[in-house]
């Protein structure tokens, strides 16, 4: 039952969620990533490579923060850069097995912008 609402939580958040795992293979798209990265194959880059998605020196970056990870069961985050033109941070997140293993990483956007909904409107969905 966990699974299914953790699935369900990924899947209702609007940012994009990639999840991978230490072979940096794409294992996993919620429906905004799916969208937001459809012009690069949207659905079809799961089972790909997530370095064959960046550049040299951003899939190395991938690499020696997954390396982090694993040196320290607190290492668990950090702050990889902002996005001035979403107004977002985004950070890289470890994903770590209950025994505190790592099993695989995802990126995590928070954005800046406050939120322009009406608190409680039933009249529309976000």
């Amino acid at each position: 039952m966990l699974n299914k609402m953790m699935k369900s939580v990924i899947d209702q958040d609007r940012a994009s969620i990639v999840i991978c795992d230490l072979k940096h293979t794409i294992v996993y798209m919620n429906p905004a990533a799916i969208s937001n990265y459809e012009k690069r194959g949207g659905l079809s880059l799961i089972g790909k490579n997530l370095l064959d998605c960046h550049n040299s020196d951003s899939s190395e970056m991938i690499i020696k923060i997954v390396e982090w990870f694993k040196e320290d069961i607190k290492n668990n985050m950090i702050y990889t850069y902002h996005n001035e033109k979403d107004n977002k941070d985004v950070y890289m997140v470890a994903l770590r097995d209950d025994d505190g293993t790592l099993i695989g990483y995802y990126e995590k956007h928070e954005y800046r912008n406050a939120e322009t909904a009406a608190f409680y409107d039933f009249t529309k969905s976000l």
